[in-house]
C-alpha cells in the first residue's frame, strides 16, 4: 500500500526507478520516451554528468544558508548568467522554488513597486482568459484554467481578464491573425480605462501560452501593442515564461522574439531542467530601483529561496545549454518536429491545428475541421490519447478545455533540447498511432 498522497486518489502511477537521456525507466525495465519533458521541464535530458558533478560539489561545499543572512556564489553567478542571457535591461533576479512561487512573487513585486512609486491605489493585475499561471491561490486567482480554479473559486480574489491572443478560435471570419492580434491587444486599453488607470498595477500574460490552450504563439505585433499600452498608462508588463522561457522556444526569453522589454519575467521549468526545484523572477533595473529608493525591502520571502544547491544545478544546466549549443538546436529540431507532425497529421480528419515555436508544440483535436468544433468533453479525448501514447512508450502532456476551459482537446509536446532526428520521427509516428487508437 502506498502512503503517498498521489495526484489521483484512485490509482498509483507506475514506479519510475531510473532515467537515461530522454527516457524514463520504470520498475519493470520499460523505457518511455519523454516527449513532454514531464511538463516542459527536462530540457537537457536526464543524468548529465556535468550537472551531477556540480550538484555533488555544491553540497560538499555549502548545502544551505538562509538568504536573509547570506548570499552564495552559485546564486550570484546564476543571477549574472540570467541577466546577461536575458538582456533587455534585466538587472535583478529573485530566486524561488517553483513557477507558481515565481508568479506569486511577481504579482506582489508589481504591487509593491507601485506603492514604492507612491501610487498605492494601483493593485489590480489584469490577465487573460485561457491562461495558466500556477496553483498557489494568488497565481490561480489570475489564471484562466477553469478546471483548476473551480474547487477554490470561493477562496480566490475576483479576477479581471481580457481575451487571449488565440486567433484559431477567436478571430472573426476573414480576419487575419495580425488584425485579430491588434484587436485583442486593444482590449487591454479598454479594460484599463474601465477600471481606471490609477487602479491597475500590472498586466500578466504568458508570452507563448503553455498548457491551458497548447503552445499558442502570439500574433505578430500583439506584444508590441500591449507594451505600448502598458507604458502609456504606467502599468507594469509581466511576461510569464515559466514554460516557454529558458530557451524552450529558442532565445533565452521568448519575449525577445516579440520585440518587447517587459518589466518583470517569471522563469522555472527549463531553468533548472528538473535536476532540482527552482524558479526565478527577473526584473528591470527600474523595478529594483523603486525598492532601493523607497522602503528598501521587498515584503516577501520563502525559506528555500536562492537555495545554493538548486542554484548550482540551474547554473550548470544553463552552461550545458551554452556549451552544447542547444539554443540553436531547439530551432533546428523544432523545425524538424513541425515538419514531422504536419507530414503525419496535417490531413488527419480530426486534427484541427498544429502550432508552436521551437520545441514547444501542440496538436489540437477537433470533431469538425471546417467548423473547428471540439469533441464532447465527456469523451476525455486528450486523456485517452495520452494513455494510448504511454501504452506505446511515449510520454505526452494531454490537455483539455483548450477553447474555453471546458471544450477542446490538445496534446502538448516539449521534448528535451537535445532530442535527435530519429526520436523526433518516433514522437510523430507514435503520437499518430495514439490519436487513431483513441478515436477508435
Amino acid at each position: 500500500m502506498s502512503h503517498v498522497f498521489h495526484r489521483s486518489a484512485l490509482s498509483v502511477p507506475p514506479m519510475a526507478v531510473a532515467a537515461d537521456g530522454h527516457y524514463i525507466i520504470d520498475i519493470n525495465g520499460r523505457r518511455y520516451l519523454d516527449a513532454s519533458g514531464g511538463a516542459a521541464v527536462s530540457c537537457i535530458g536526464h543524468g548529465d554528468p556535468r550537472v551531477v558533478a556540480a550538484v555533488a560539489g555544491q553540497i560538499a561545499r555549502l548545502d544551505y544558508a538562509h538568504s536573509g543572512a547570506f548570499t552564495s556564489p552559485s546564486a550570484e553567478e546564476l543571477a549574472a548568467h540570467i541577466c546577461a542571457a536575458a538582456g533587455q535591461g534585466m538587472a535583478r533576479v529573485y530566486f524561488v522554488g517553483s513557477g507558481s512561487e515565481a508568479v506569486e512573487a511577481a504579482i506582489k513585486m508589481a504591487r509593491q513597486c507601485q506603492i514604492e512609486r507612491r501610487q498605492p491605489s494601483r493593485h489590480v493585475v489584469i490577465s487573460r482568459r485561457q491562461s495558466y499561471h500556477g496553483n498557489t491561490l494568488g497565481a490561480l486567482a489570475r489564471s484562466g484554467s477553469e478546471t483548476r480554479r473551480a474547487p477554490y473559486a470561493p477562496m480566490l480574489q475576483e479576477r479581471t481578464q481580457i481575451a487571449p491572443c488565440f486567433s484559431y478560435h477567436y478571430a472573426e471570419p476573414g480576419e487575419t491573425p495580425v488584425a485579430y492580434g491588434l484587436r485583442a491587444a486593444e482590449a487591454l486599453e479598454a479594460e484599463i480605462l474601465r477600471l481606471g488607470p490609477e487602479n491597475v498595477a500590472a498586466f500578466l500574460a504568458e508570452t507563448v501560452v503553455g498548457a491551458t490552450s497548447g503552445a499558442v504563439v502570439p500574433a505578430t505585433g500583439y506584444f508590441q501593442r500591449i507594451s505600448e499600452i502598458c507604458d502609456r498608462y504606467g502599468v507594469l508588463l509581466i511576461c510569464d515564461e515559466v514554460m516557454c522561457g529558458a530557451h524552450r522556444t529558442g532565445p533565452f526569453l521568448a519575449c525577445s522574439a516579440e520585440g518587447v522589454s517587459p518589466d518583470i519575467v517569471t522563469l522555472a521549468k527549463g531553468l533548472g531542467g528538473g535536476y532540482l526545484p527552482i524558479g526565478a523572477v527577473v526584473c528591470r533595473a527600474e523595478v529594483h530601483d523603486s525598492f532601493a529608493q523607497g522602503s528598501g525591502a521587498f515584503t516577501h520571502g520563502h525559506t528555500y529561496m536562492a537555495h545554493p544547491v538548486a542554484c548550482a544545478a540551474a547554473l550548470e544546466v544553463q552552461r550545458v545549454i551554452v556549451e552544447d549549443r542547444l539554443a540553436e538546436r531547439v530551432v533546428r529540431q523544432g523545425a524538424l518536429l513541425d515538419v514531422a507532425l504536419r507530414d503525419r497529421l496535417s490531413q488527419h480528419p480530426h486534427v484541427g491545428d498544429i502550432r508552436g515555436r521551437g520545441l514547444l508544440y501542440a496538436v489540437e483535436l477537433v470533431a469538425d475541421r471546417e467548423k473547428r468544433a471540439s469533441f464532447d468533453p465527456e469523451m476525455r479525448l486528450a486523456a485517452r490519447i495520452g494513455a494510448q501514447a504511454k501504452a506505446r512508450g511515449l510520454l505526452v502532456y494531454a490537455g483539455s478545455g483548450t477553447v474555453d476551459g471546458l471544450r477542446g482537446d490538445h496534446v502538448l509536446l516539449a521534448p528535451a533540447y537535445s532530442i535527435d532526428a530519429q526520436e523526433v520521427s518516433e514522437i510523430a509516428d507514435v503520437l499518430t498511432e495514439a490519436i487513431d487508437a483513441a478515436l477508435g
